[in-house]
């Protein structure tokens, strides 16, 4: 037997909204991605190739790039000029700043891209990185080679 009191026509259960407090957190999550700041990566922008990009793209970066080599000795290369193992990095900068230079009447940015050894030091790339920010140069590109294709006699 159920008693009711008089003024209580029944008792309901209390539910808990949702709604606003999922609301809530959207708010706050736009707000936390609209204020953060990413600036400490955007200070070089590398972009890794991948194998069998359009020749189009290609044809219209070659006036916009600036080669560098690295052999494994720790040589480099800079659009033909030839300099010796333990470079400094300032002449480097010097180097990359005069290859932009002819190259400034593009109005287009540049574009470093390092060949690299693959038994090149990992700081004689690094080199080439600091350098080429040194002397304004933020866009850096890694030249691969594509994996040679095994041929139908390997496969057998």
């Amino acid at each position: 037997m159920r008693f009711t009191m008089r003024g209580q026509a029944g008792h309901e259960d209390p539910d808990i909204n949702l709604i606003p407090m999922i609301d809530l957190f959207l708010v706050i999550i736009i707000f936390l991605m609209q204020t953060t700041t990413y600036d400490r990566f955007s200070e070089m922008q590398i972009t890794l190739p991948q194998g069998g990009q359009a020749t189009e793209t290609a044809a219209s970066n070659k006036n916009r790039e600036i080669f560098v080599g690295v052999q494994s000795t720790g040589a480099y290369k800079v659009d033909g000029e030839r300099l010796n193992a333990g470079t400094s990095v300032d002449r480097l900068t010097e180097v990359l700043r005069v290859a932009a230079q002819h190259r400034a009447q593009l109005n287009q940015p540049l574009i470093v891209v390092i060949n690299a050894d693959a038994q090149a030091t990992h700081q004689s790339v690094v080199s080439v990185m600091e350098a080429a920010n040194k002397a304004g140069i933020a866009n850096i590109t890694f030249a691969t080679q594509a994996p040679a294709k095994e041929s139908r006699a390997d496969k057998n």
